[in-house]
């Protein structure tokens, strides 16, 4: 993890979502003591000048308010593609994002929002409310077979070095040989990590009578997390855009439950056997 990132980009699309995931950033900028630049991306050049009125009079607001006066960004575009690259030139290590829900007509549902998450190398924060809590005690994170990079490591270091975070392992009950072997060496490796980082955490096992994404939600409600943190899958396609992912079924969550989604990074090998994701 660079030092030198201090930034949170936080997508505003003038909607009460984008109001939640600027509340959400300022609470975590606070902590972090980190800059936020709005981000709004337009269709065309015409809608430039009305789109920056409005992200001043949210600054505006915003310093009046929290003494914090945001930046923004106003560019033509795709939101699915422009957003992550808004963020690695602002070197921002992390993007705060509203959702409308798993739902909807809205501009940013849950699949909508999944295609944006992976279009990025800055993880995300997803949210669908106002902040609960002004820390990330508790962190729920889920463990099932899939091999993933190691890269969320950094991110739980992370987390750890700002809040008193208490990490709550999560296992996905496997039937078959082979996942339950990887399930398990996933768990061992996630042990090794996290003791040698002198990181409070707890394992607990999913009953194994729903889909786990399912089992992963209620378990975080049952536990009253302040986050739960995913890694997203590599590659996902459109099929599961249509058919619902589960990543975007956990970060358009009915708890309303923040998500922190970090992406594999396709310009690093895989390495290991560890998973942070509820598949």
């Amino acid at each position: 993890m660079e030092k030198n990132k201090e930034t949170i980009v936080v997508p505003h699309d003038f909607t009460i979502v984008g109001d939640y995931a600027l509340e959400n950033a300022l609470v975590i900028s606070q902590e972090m003591q980190n800059e936020i630049v709005l981000v709004h991306i337009v269709k065309s050049h015409s809608e430039i000048r009305d789109a920056e009125n409005k992200c001043k009079e949210i600054a505006e607001r915003v310093f009046k308010d929290h003494f914090v006066k945001p930046r923004y960004i106003v560019k033509t575009g795709s939101i699915f593609h422009d957003i992550g690259e808004v963020a690695e030139i602002a070197d921002a290590n992390l993007i705060v994002m509203g959702t409308h829900g798993i739902k909807g007509m809205q501009k940013l549902t849950g699949s909508w929002a999944l295609k944006v998450i992976v279009s990025s190398k800055v993880p995300f924060i997803i949210v669908q409310g106002p902040p609960k809590s002004k820390k990330f005690e508790k962190v729920v994170f889920p463990i099932d077979f899939r091999i993933e990079n190691k890269e969320k490591n950094a991110w739980v270091t992370y987390l750890a070095n700002y809040y008193k975070t208490k990490f709550y392992f999560f296992k996905q009950d496997a039937s078959d040989k082979s996942f339950k072997a990887k399930v398990a060496s996933n768990t061992i490796f996630a042990k090794r990590y996290f003791k040698s980082k002198g990181i409070d955490f707890e394992i607990h096992s999913a009953p194994g009578k729903k889909k786990f994404y399912k089992e992963t939600i209620d378990f975080a409600k049952q536990m009253k997390a302040d986050l739960i943190l995913i890694m997203t899958t590599r590659d996902i396609g459109l099929t599961d855009y249509a058919l619902g992912a589960d990543e975007q079924q956990i970060i358009a969550n009915q708890e309303r439950i923040p998500v922190m989604c970090v992406n594999p990074n396709p310009d690093l090998r895989k390495s290991g056997s560890f998973s942070a994701m509820g598949g």
